[in-house]
């Protein structure tokens, strides 16, 4: 019986900015073909207080773990600054920005326009099965079709999809 060759994975890292972005990020993760790749991918949370609060978690576990290749998704709504992108860029980490938060990026991507009058939350809770926190909650509208069909127009979701290799 032949030995199977063993072969070292590449490691991508991903930092959300809360318990949603974790919750979808781990749907996209889900998603057929997303994994087994060759590349082993860790989600983290780093629990809210804004894009350089990302970043700088996203730095720490990078420098304790050694990702072959880090990203965070986070709001643009919340000190993204030139100097966040600027550490992002020196950290090497690939930014994912939703626009002006993950609701919004959300909603666009199912062709809404998300309106200002209303708490985006609200808004894209009837999507999530109003449990945003749960990956399982995103499988019915934001499928790998469904996401494929908006990375055109949506940046963050191409190149989420392009990280998980989609």
């Amino acid at each position: 019986m032949a030995k199977k060759e063993w072969k070292a994975l590449k490691t991508l890292l991903i930092v959300g900015e809360g318990y949603h972005d974790e919750a979808f990020l781990n749907h996209v993760k889900r998603l057929p073909g997303a994994c087994g790749n060759g590349v082993k991918i860790t989600i983290k949370n780093a629990h809210g207080k804004g894009a350089l609060n990302v970043i700088n978690y996203a730095e720490r576990l990078s420098m304790n773990f050694g990702y072959d290749h880090v990203a965070a998704l986070f709001d643009a709504d919340t000190d993204w600054t030139p100097e966040t992108a600027e550490r992002a860029k020196r950290a090497k980490i690939q930014v994912l920005l939703s626009s002006p938060c993950l609701e919004a990026l959300l909603l666009r991507c199912l062709g809404k326009r998300p309106a200002t009058s209303d708490p985006l939350k609200a808004q894209l809770a009837h999507y999530v099965g109003n449990a945003p926190g749960k990956p399982e909650s995103y499988a019915t509208y934001f499928s790998l079709p469904s996401l494929r069909a908006v990375r055109a127009q949506e940046s963050t979701i191409d190149d989420l999809l392009s990280l998980f290799n989609l």
